[in-house]
């Protein structure tokens, strides 16, 4: 019997010890789950990766997980409008830990830098908006402009042409000027960047490497772009890099390979189709149809190709002991789809962020650099290709023109005879004979000291030194034996050399002081300060015969000019739901005289933070809502074309060709130019009003703008009367223009699970732009043509002018008379002046190059380690001048001087044989509208490789995938809305991958 109790006692105490040992490897994790802000998240939900263990969330955020599996772990913590966290946790007998959630909501967390200073987007006063990097456009991307098509309302980035590294043209809430500048003002890292591009030099966005991005703050209304006074007429873009992170070394690489092909040619007659058509039309004719040829030759084949893209990057940040640091590297190397187009840049760059003092002293250093090679090609050689005659071989033997097919002056019976110097080039000659290359070199950097002053809580001093160093040079060069260069030796071919320096600094000092005044509910947050800039630009260019044998004169230039600017700015926050912000900054330009010099800029916006009132509290519909109100004033002294003196008296020393003869000898003169002393501030005054709202704890949330604009004392380049200054035209204050719109930008997280996530943005805006006073404005009929309009194809005429009540560069066009079966009939145009003739007096405004509607709609979607991502634009009420089929006619297929030339297939659809006045025609203004498909890419992660420490993603992606417009020209997306012979978007096939270790 006691064998049998203690068998029994054994088996007890080794269950109980087994038991013992069996929880003894389990554990239990208790914590927290905050915001930003330390703020409980109730109902976050948080689970032990790979298992079914998890908890949610009480309403002080904390949380317990019982029976964890003890050593290292991975906690998984999720809650609506926030970004998943994927936190590791050793776990022991009894863990805590605090897990803190960054919000997903572009409405409800994005920090957004507003000129001398930050803020969180909810306490925003004014028009703004943000993308962060990971909301940029993904892909092979050149440029930050890339990377921010159709990203947010109101903002119309178009790239001027399908080039890699090609310059953009960026509009914010429409044109503001008709001579001056539209363009935005740039801030990179602080330092306020020129808008002027030197000569064969990429866009200034180009100096910036997209991999580099930590987020882009855009500012839009005036009471938000005041702080920036003269320079933020048109909009600010503030571009924040990213910085190094307390921790270890995070090692980040990232390559793209690319291959672009063009969509599709321009469609011309074959070579049996022109054939066909010159015997129909010039039957009997031998002098004609005897410069017909026996090939067919496609000539947009031997111009473009399919061509390739590398874009490497690589990145270590971390901190060495209180100093932050990131340094990056990127080097791409992209060939154009035109033949010998190449796009070559390396980028470097330096952020370091020590602190001093306890870190009452922090200071940042930024340093970027860029070292820039392009080979431009002859892009002549796409007008050339569409108009080459496709009956003629590439090369057909003679000696005098290197082989390549030339037009001569004996109908082509002697290949080796005197060239035809007007008939259109050979195509291939030009690409393989161009030698149009340029190298740029640029450096941006600044440091910034940020210093907490001892013994004033609040108050900061910040001081800010930076410059902007650009050397770009290049070369045009053409060999000789090529007819298309005639000057100034006939075939002699040329040497162009050109080279420019800009050389920009930046000093700027400000106070800061900001106060919690707890005992009135308040917060106060002065700024006050002073900025000076210096801009100066030098440069060369002449040129000569390819064997040097006879020069153009050479022109050397210099110009430069100056800022100074006090500014101050104060926002009150009452009961942190009523919120002021009150701007001035006082501007002086060395541009105007001393009596225009200096101009106040003012601007104010309120508030209100409707969501926190006591009657919302118990509001399930709304998560956040926001009332803005904004009015303000901004200047505008950006001239174009480097005119920095247009209010002096000025002389210019006449070139070696104009020169006048005394006796034997030849003197230099001196010629005065046009100039208009009492030239002043342009003023755009902005009244904008708009609300910020979230629902369903912020799984919807955007913004909805209204705005009205009116720039005064418009920089308008104008006739002047006879015998009045020294030029036919000049730069003066004449006229106004208004833009008035509505925007609307929403987030959704359609979809939010544990494997699965679906966000989904979109934007949509409408903007009107009209003129509303102009010199002669007392005459309703009175119409000022656009100077720099012209029509390609001809000698005289513009195509776009501006009267008041009409959009900025509306078309200036003859009303084209229609058959009854719908086609127009040639030189056939409605008399609307009455007076039975057709005449310039005819001519009437008709349409507009600039959109009314834009759209924007992006998404993605995550499933497990899958992500698919894609972003598209709508753009409505755009029209372009189709100067390609305006100057295609069965007319244009023989020139009288002795050649033939193909025409695109609009030929066939006009018939016009005449063409006296066609290239005027309204038919010739077509509807631009589009859909445009920007990027689809398809990605696959692969998580804690090599111990966790390595996370890898690869992805395939396609960019302008397809597009859809009634448009009849080759691509609808034309800056300025002028068609005539565009370097081709290419559709880009793309493969990557990125590594972080």
């Amino acid at each position: 019997m006691k064998k049998i109790y203690f068998l029994r006692y054994s088996l007890l105490m080794l269950f109980i010890c087994l038991a013992n040992w069996v929880f003894a490897q389990t554990g239990t994790i208790t914590g927290r789950i905050v915001d930003e802000t330390n703020l409980p998240l109730p109902g976050a939900t948080v689970t032990l990766k790979g298992t079914t263990l998890g908890a949610a969330a009480d309403v002080n955020g904390n949380f317990k997980i019982a029976n964890s599996p003890l050593g290292a772990q991975v906690l998984v913590v999720k809650f609506i409008g926030y970004e998943q966290l994927e936190q590791p946790i050793t776990v022991t007998g009894s863990s805590n830990v605090t897990l803190q959630l960054k919000s997903s909501s572009t409405l409800l967390a994005q920090v957004a830098v507003i000129g001398y200073g930050v803020v969180k987007k909810t306490d925003a006063t004014g028009a703004v908006d943000v993308v962060t990097a990971k909301d940029l456009n993904k892909g092979a991307v050149n440029s930050v402009q890339d990377a921010l098509v159709g990203k947010l309302a109101g903002v119309n980035v178009t790239s001027n042409s399908g080039a890699p590294g090609n310059t953009a043209t960026i509009r914010i809430r429409g044109t503001t000027s008709i001579n001056a500048s539209s363009d935005p003002l740039i801030v990179i890292d602080g330092v306020p960047i020129s808008n002027v591009v030197a000569g064969g030099a990429p866009n200034i966005l180009t100096t910036i490497n997209p991999n580099d991005i930590e987020n882009v703050t855009v500012l839009k209304d005036a009471s938000a772009t005041a702080i920036y006074g003269s320079r933020g007429s048109s909009g600010v873009i503030l571009i924040t890099t990213k910085r190094g992170k307390t921790g270890a070394p995070v090692i980040n690489y990232n390559a793209i390979a690319s291959l672009s092909v063009i969509p599709k040619e321009v469609p011309v007659y074959t070579g049996d189709e022109f054939r066909a058509l010159v015997n129909q039309l010039y039957a009997g004719q031998t002098a004609v149809t005897s410069l017909l040829g026996k090939s067919n030759t496609n000539w947009q084949d031997q111009i473009y190709k399919p061509a390739f893209g590398i874009d490497n990057n690589l990145s270590v940040s971390g901190a060495a002991k209180n100093m932050p640091y990131r340094i990056s590297v990127g080097y791409n190397n992209s060939d154009g789809v035109l033949k010998t187009y190449n796009f070559q840049r390396t980028t470097a760059a330096i952020g370091l962020d020590p602190s001093f003092f306890k870190n009452t002293l922090t200071v940042h250093i930024n340093l970027k650099g860029l070292y820039n090679t392009n080979n431009f090609a002859d892009q002549a050689a796409i007008g050339s290709a569409v108009n080459y005659d496709p009956t003629q071989p590439i090369y057909n033997g003679n000696t005098r023109w290197r082989g390549y097919t030339t037009w001569t002056t004996n109908g082509n019976t002697d290949i080796n005879g005197a060239p035809v110097t007007l008939a259109t080039a050979n195509p291939v000659a030009r690409l393989n004979e161009t030698e149009n290359t340029s190298t740029s070199r640029r450096s941006i950097g600044n440091v910034q000291l940020d210093y907490k002053i001892p013994y004033v809580d609040g108050l900061r001093a910040n001081a800010n030194l930076g410059y902007d160093y650009a050397l770009t040079f290049g070369k045009n060069n053409v060999r000789d034996s090529t007819q298309w260069i005639y000057l100034p030796v006939a075939s002699g071919g040329q040497k162009a050399n050109y080279n420019t320096v800009n050389r920009n600094q930046l000093a700027e000092f400000y106070l800061n002081y900001k106060k919690d005044l707890k005992s009135i509910s308040s917060v106060i947050d002065a700024t006050g300060g002073y900025s000076y800039s210096h801009f100066y630009t030098e440069g060369n260019s002449e040129s000569s015969d390819y064997a040097q044998t006879t020069f153009n004169p050479s022109n050397p230039y210099k110009t430069e000019y100056y800022l100074a600017s006090f500014f101050g700015r104060l926002n009150y926050t009452f009961k942190d739901k009523y919120l002021l912000t009150l701007t001035l900054r006082d501007d002086g330009t060395s541009k105007f005289s001393p009596e225009n010099r200096w101009g106040l800029f003012p601007a104010g916006a309120f508030a209100w933070r409707i969501k926190d009132e006591d009657f919302m509290k118990g509001s399930t519909l709304f998560s956040d809502l926001k009332l803005r109100l904004g009015y303000g004033k901004t200047g505008q002294q950006d001239l174009n074309n480097n005119n920095n003196y247009p209010y002096q008296p000025r002389f210019t020393i006449s070139d070696n060709a104009s020169r006048y003869q005394f006796g034997n000898t030849f003197y230099n003169t001196l010629r005065p130019e046009a100039y208009v002393a009492d030239i002043k501030w342009e003023t755009t005054a902005t009244t904008n009003v708009g609300v910020d709202f979230g629902f369903l704890n912020n799984r919807l949330t955007g913004s909805i703008d209204a705005y009205y604009k009116n720039t005064t004392n418009l920089l308008n380049v104008v006739y002047n009367a006879v015998l009045t200054n020294f030029a036919a035209t000049s730069l003066k204050n004449i006229g106004s223009m208004e833009n008035k719109g509505v925007e609307l930008s929403l987030n959704a997280i359609a979809i939010d699970q544990k494997d699965l996530r679906w966000q989904i943005g979109y934007n949509v805006s409408f903007n009107k732009n009209k003129i509303t006073s102009l010199i002669g404005a007392d005459n309703p009929d009175y119409i000022q043509p656009n100077l720099f309009a012209g029509i390609s194809g001809t000698t005289s005429g513009v195509i776009q002018a501006d009267k008041v009540g009409y959009p900025i560069n509306s078309y200036y066009v003859f009303q084209q008379i229609y058959d009854q079966n719908g086609k127009p009939i040639e030189n056939g145009y409605v008399d609307r002046n009455g007076d039975g003739k057709i005449n310039s007096a005819d001519l009437y405004l008709y349409k507009s190059p600039n959109p009314t509607v834009l759209m924007g709609i992006n998404s993605d979607i995550a499933y497990k380690r899958f992500d698919f991502s894609f972003s598209g634009r709508l753009s409505l009420g755009n029209y372009n001048y189709n100067n390609v089929a305006a100057n295609s006619t069965y007319k244009g297929f023989y020139s009288s001087l002795g050649y033939l030339q193909n025409q695109t297939t609009a030929a066939s659809d006009t018939k016009f044989t005449n063409a006296i006045m066609t290239n005027q025609s309204d038919y010739y203004i077509q509807n631009a509208s589009f859909f445009r498909m920007d990027n689809m890419n398809l990605g696959y992660t692969f998580q804690n490789l090599v111990n966790n420490k390595l996370k890898l993603r690869v992805n395939a992606g396609v960019q302008n995938v397809f597009v859809i417009t009634p448009y009849k020209g080759l691509d609808p997306e034309i800056s300025g809305g002028l068609d005539n012979n565009f370097f081709p978007r290419a559709r880009i096939y793309q493969l990557g991958v990125n590594a972080s270790f």
